[in-house]
């Protein structure tokens, strides 16, 4: 059940378009995502194994391209078509709802 309530929550179409819900207050259309990725394994990474994709967020925060919906406690970074949002979801929990919802949509 609760699952299902976080698809009607997240999933919302207007006009063909499908959204993810970050956290919060946050949306993001389905289509406009690039990537989800896990914050912790470069914010906290000792063997400097993923500096790019540290530097690639600084450079983005720097331009004002990154939405903080964290309170400071990112755990997921979502890459879309012209921003990043951090969020404090897990970036396991994001995964399921959009492909949960992609695979609600497919149906169609």
């Amino acid at each position: 059940k609760r699952a299902a309530a976080n698809i009607r929550k997240s999933r919302r179409s207007e006009g063909g378009f499908v959204f993810l819900h970050l956290g919060g207050d946050r949306v993001v259309g389905l289509r406009e995502v690039i990537s989800i990725g896990d914050c912790t394994t470069f914010i906290d990474d000792p063997h400097k194994k993923f500096d790019i994709n540290r530097e690639f967020l600084e450079r983005m925060q720097s331009e004002g391209k990154v939405i903080d919906d964290s309170d400071k406690k990112p755990k997921s970074f979502v890459v879309t078509d012209d921003k990043i949002y951090l969020s404090a979801i897990s970036s396991i929990t994001l995964k399921r709802r959009a492909s949960m919802i992609f695979d609600i949509d497919m149906k169609k």
